[in-house]
C-alpha cells in the first residue's frame, strides 16, 4: 500500500459525533467554548445533557481507556480508603475498584483533570492506571466503601478537647453544605460530619438522645435504630444550640417542645431536614428526619409492586373520578405511593393539587400545599377551596375526620380523581372505617374504586446473598407465614449471612408488600350491607385479591426478603 492511502485516526470530535449523535459542527463549538472559558471538554459536554456514557466511551477509544459500566459487586480496595481522603474521591469522582497484578484500578468520570489524577498517584504507594466510569456509579461506591469510616466525626471530636465550645454554635449559612468542613468551628463541623455520615448510610433519622454522662447518636436505617457515636456530655448543650440554629429555633427555651427546618447540602445535591426538639430530664432530646429529594424514586415499576398488582393500579389511575386509598401504618411507604401515582399521571394535560402535612417531596408539575392548621388551612379546608381551582386530580394527605371524608367524597362524585391515606390494618377493613367515622355506605360504595394496604419488608443485602436448603427452624418459620418448601425455587431460600455493607444485619434497602382491593360490583353490594371487615376480605381473596401476607410469600420465593421480616409486618394480616 502507498504512503498516499494511509488513513489517519479519527479525530476526538469525530469519535464523539459517532457516539452520542451530535452534529460535528456543534461539537466543535463547545470545543471551542471549553479552551475560551478553560474548562475541560468532557465538563462542557456534560453540562449540555449530552449521555455521558456515550462521551465516556468517546474519551475511552480516543485516550484508550478502558470504560467500566457494571459496578455491581465491586468491592473498593482497602489500599484505597486508607489512603485517599473521603472529600478528594467526592470531590474529583475517583474510586478504585479493583487491583490488577499490583496496579490499583481507579475509576473517574472526568477523564481530562489531569492535576487531581497526579495528586491522587502521589497519595497511593503503588502503581496507578485510571479507567472510566459514570459519577453516579462512582459516587454511589464511594459512599459504600467509606461508610465504615467516621467521615471526620472522630476527628471532630477530637477537636473538641480543650476548645472553648460556648458560643461556637451561632454561625449559619442559609443552605449548608456538608462537604465544607476546612474552616468551620468543632461544634458545626461535628454536626456535619454526623448528618453526612447518616446520608450515606441510608439513614432516615438521626437521633441526638441525651443520657446522663454522654450525648448518644443514633441512625434509623431501613426502620431499624443503631446506636452510633457517643459525644461528651459537655459538648451537648452547644450541639443542641447549633442544631436549634439550624432550624431557626429559640436557642433560649429549654423548656418547651420546638420544631423547625432546614436545608443542607451534599455538593450539587440538596437535602431538606425536620428537626424536633424535646425536653428531657437528661436534657434535650433532637431528632432530625432527613428527606434526601435525590434519593427517592417516585416510578410505580421500582416501589415493590408486583407484575398484576402493577396493572391493577394502572388500570385504575386511569379513572376520571373515584378515590383511590392508600393505608398502613406510620412509615410504611404511602406517601411514596401515593407521589408514584401522581408521577404516573402528572402528564401536563391534568391539573393535579395536593394538600398535605408536611409536603415532603415537590413534585414537577403538580401544585402542593402544606397544612397550617393556625390559620386555618386544615385538610378540610384546602380541599375545598381545591374545588375552585378546575382540577382533574387532588390528593389530601389523610382522611382523619368525616369533614374531610365527606368533602373527597363528594369530588369523587361531581367528576374528580381523589388520593388519600387512611390508618387501618388492611385494605378491606379502610372501608369500614370510613362508614364507622359516620359516611353514608352507600357514598362510600359508589365512589371509592380501589384500596392499596401496604407495609415496608426490609430487602436481603445482595453483598452477602445466598440460597440455603432450609433447616428445620426454617421450615417452621416459612409454614408459618404459609409456605411449604415444595413452593420454593429448588427447594431452598435466600439468606443473607451479613457483612459490613449491611452492619452484618443481612439486610441493605426496604420494598413494600401490598394488598389491592378493587371494587368489583360484587364488593359494592356488600359495602352497601355493611357487612364486617372479615367478610369483605373473604369475598375479595375469593374475587382473587393477592393479601399482605401472600405478597410476602411471593417475595420470599424470589429471594427478596426474608420470611421473618413477612411475619413481622404481617401480624395481623387474617388469612
Amino acid at each position: 500500500m502507498s504512503e498516499g492511502n494511509v488513513t489517519s485516526p479519527p479525530s476526538l470530535i469525530d469519535i464523539l459525533a459517532k457516539s452520542t449523535g451530535q452534529e460535528i459542527v456543534e461539537l466543535r463549538k463547545l470545543r471551542d467554548q471549553a479552551a475560551s472559558t478553560g474548562h475541560t471538554l468532557d465538563r462542557v459536554l456534560m453540562t449540555r445533557g449530552l449521555d455521558e456514557v456515550a462521551v465516556l466511551r468517546a474519551f475511552g477509544e480516543d485516550l484508550d481507556m478502558e470504560l467500566i459500566t457494571e459496578f455491581q459487586g465491586i468491592q473498593v480496595p482497602k489500599l484505597f480508603v486508607d489512603n485517599v481522603p473521603l472529600s478528594f474521591a467526592r470531590a474529583h469522582d475517583m474510586v478504585a475498584v479493583a487491583v490488577d497484578n499490583g496496579v490499583l484500578v481507579v475509576a473517574c468520570a472526568h477523564p481530562l483533570d489531569i492535576h487531581p489524577q497526579d495528586d491522587l498517584v502521589a497519595m497511593l504507594p503503588c502503581a496507578v492506571r485510571f479507567a472510566l466510569g459514570s459519577r453516579a456509579h462512582i459516587t454511589e461506591l464511594i459512599n459504600r466503601a467509606f461508610r465504615h469510616r467516621a467521615d471526620g466525626v472522630e476527628d471532630a471530636l477530637d477537636d473538641l478537647e480543650g476548645t472553648d465550645i460556648a458560643g461556637l454554635a451561632a454561625e449559619l449559612e442559609d443552605s449548608e453544605d456538608l462537604l465544607d468542613v476546612a474552616n468551620k468551628a468543632p461544634i458545626i463541623k461535628l454536626v456535619n460530619s454526623v448528618l453526612f455520615q447518616a446520608l450515606k448510610l441510608r439513614a432516615s433519622d438521626v437521633h441526638f438522645q441525651p443520657y446522663t454522662d454522654r450525648l448518644q447518636v443514633r441512625f434509623r436505617i431501613d426502620g431499624i435504630l443503631y446506636d452510633m457515636e457517643s459525644i461528651p456530655k459537655k459538648a451537648q448543650d452547644a450541639i443542641t444550640s447549633r442544631i436549634k440554629v439550624m432550624g431557626k429555633m429559640d436557642i433560649a427555651e429549654r423548656r418547651m417542645p420546638q420544631d423547625g427546618r432546614a436545608t443542607i447540602r451534599i455538593g450539587d445535591g440538596e437535602v431538606d431536614v425536620r428537626i424536633s426538639v424535646v425536653p428531657t430530664a437528661e436534657g434535650e432530646r433532637c431528632v432530625l428526619r432527613l428527606l434526601d429529594k435525590t434519593a427517592r424514586s417516585y416510578h410505580l415499576e421500582d416501589i415493590g409492586l408486583d407484575a398484576d398488582n402493577l396493572k391493577i393500579l394502572k388500570h385504575y389511575l386511569n379513572f376520571p373520578h373515584g378515590i383511590i386509598l392508600v393505608t398502613g401504618p406510620t412509615g410504611s411507604g404511602k406517601t411514596t405511593t401515593l407521589y408514584g401515582g401522581l408521577t404516573q399521571i402528572s402528564t401536563g394535560e391534568k391539573n393535579i393539587l395536593t394538600i398535605e402535612d408536611p409536603v415532603e417531596y415537590q413534585l414537577d408539575g403538580i401544585s402542593q400545599v402544606q397544612v397550617n392548621t393556625k390559620k386555618g388551612l386544615t385538610f378540610a379546608a384546602g380541599l375545598r377551596s381545591f374545588l375552585r381551582q378546575d382540577p382533574d386530580v387532588m390528593m389530601v394527605g389523610e382522611i382523619r375526620d368525616v369533614e374531610t371524608a365527606e368533602i373527597a367524597i363528594r369530588a369523587a362524585i361531581t367528576g374528580h380523581l381523589v388520593f388519600s391515606t387512611v390508618h387501618t390494618n388492611d385494605a378491606p377493613s379502610t372501608i369500614t372505617r370510613l362508614i364507622d367515622l359516620g359516611l353514608e355506605s352507600y357514598l362510600v360504595s359508589s365512589s371509592l374504586v380501589l384500596v392499596i394496604a401496604q407495609r415496608l419488608v426490609r430487602t436481603l443485602c445482595r453483598t452477602c446473598h445466598t440460597w440455603l436448603e432450609p433447616s428445620d427452624q426454617d421450615i417452621g418459620t416459612l409454614r408459618a407465614i404459609g409456605l411449604e418448601t415444595s413452593m420454593l425455587k429448588d427447594g431452598k431460600f435466600a439468606r443473607s449471612v451479613g457483612c459490613d455493607d449491611c452492619f452484618h444485619s443481612g439486610y441493605q434497602g426496604r420494598t413494600a408488600i401490598y394488598e389491592l382491593l378493587a371494587m368489583t360490583e360484587t364488593m359494592r353490594d356488600l359495602v352497601m350491607k355493611e357487612v364486617s371487615a372479615a367478610e369483605l376480605k373473604r369475598a375479595a381473596i375469593a374475587g382473587g385479591m393477592k393479601t399482605l401476607r401472600q405478597d410476602g410469600m411471593a417475595k420470599v420465593i424470589q429471594g427478596v426478603t426474608s420470611p421473618e421480616e413477612v411475619m413481622r409486618v404481617t401480624q395481623l394480616d387474617l388469612m
